[in-house]
This record gives structure tokens, sequence and C-alpha cells, in this order.
């Protein structure tokens, strides 16, 4: 179980995250990371996010290597069983799969945050045809998917302030893409559930 963890986020973040943002990167030239480090709402949400990420990964690396500490993590035991796990380590594959899906139908629209420099064009088409947010809500899936894993506190405060802070974005983006695409992402929210 504890490499499974620790390859997995290797695998989330480098295929979810690293290889799209080089992969629009490398065909356009725009980096995708448009979180910045100003007072702006999108910019903090942005901030809060990566140290969600980091603590995501914080817990796996003391799980995996320093297990001494991990009663320090404040474990729920009576959440610690096989069937629970299983459900999570299915949920964590799900999540991966479903986000590279929703990666590649992105294209070049991909990005880690609001591009207000430049026009990226409104995914209707794949998953995107049954979730306005395909890639969020498998980064939800992924978080549950964790804490059914390793059920401890700090997992619930990662779920709960990862789930948060998806909900603020996905909400900053949608006031965005109005703003952007008018007609079109309306008449899109009205056809697409923002979940699924």
């Amino acid at each position: 179980m504890n490499f499974f963890l620790l390859a997995y986020l290797l695998m989330f973040f480098g295929l979810a995250l690293i290889l799209p943002s080089y992969r629009v990167w490398k065909t356009t030239g725009v980096n995708s990371y448009k979180f910045g480090r100003s007072e702006s709402t999108h910019d903090y949400v942005g901030t809060l996010f990566r140290i969600t990420l980091f603590a995501v990964v914080l817990v796996v690396v003391v799980f995996t290597f320093l297990p001494e500490l991990y009663t320090y993590l404040v474990p729920i035991v009576y959440l610690s069983n096989a069937t629970l796990i299983i459900i999570g380590q299915t949920l964590l594959i799900i999540a991966v799969i479903w986000v590279l899906i929703a990666q590649v139908h992105m294209q070049k629209s991909w990005r880690i945050g609001i591009d207000e420099d430049v026009k990226t064009e409104l995914i209707q088409t794949g998953l995107f045809k049954f979730s306005r947010n395909p890639i969020f809500l498998g980064m939800r899936v992924m978080l549950l998917g964790l804490f059914l894993v390793l059920p401890n506190a700090a997992t619930l405060v990662t779920l709960l302030c990862g789930d948060l802070l998806i909900q603020i974005q996905v909400r900053l983006e949608e006031e965005f893409l109005t703003r952007t695409h008018g007609e079109t992402y309306c008449a899109y929210q009205n056809q697409v559930r923002r979940w699924i």
C-alpha cells in the first residue's frame, strides 16, 4: 500500500499536471499555469490549493517512509477496513483515468487557473458532454479515494479543504467563461450539469 500511494501521486501529478502543461507549452508556446501571487481571489485560491496538494504529498510521504510519525496524523481507526481501502483504491484509479481522458479532450485549452490573456476554445465534447468540470470532478474523487485508503485527520482536512477550494475555483471559472463566451457558455450551462 505504501508504495502504491507514492507511485500513484507521482503518476497523477506527472500525467495529470506536468505532462499536459508541457504539451500545451510545446504546441502553443503558452504557459498553462495561470495562478499568480497577487491578492486576487483567484490567486489566493491557487495558493491554498497548492498548500492542500503539498499536504497530500506530505501525508503519503509520512505514511510511506516515516510510519512511526503516522499516529500524529490522527488515524480514524473505525474507517480502516479492507472494504473501504478497496473502494478508495478503485476511486483513485478511476479518478486518474477520468482526468487523463478529460485532458485529452481539452487539448490546447488546458489551463491550471484562469487565462485572461489567451482566449481558449470552449470544449463541449467528450467528457465535457456529461460534466462541465470533469477534471475538477476527478480531483474531488481522488481526494475522497485517498481519504478512504488513509483515513486520518490530515486526509479528512485535505478532502474538505480541497473540495471547498475546487467549488470556489469552479465558480470563478464559470464567471470568466460567461464573460468570455457569452451566450454559448450560458447555453452549455443549461445543457450540462456542473459535476455530472
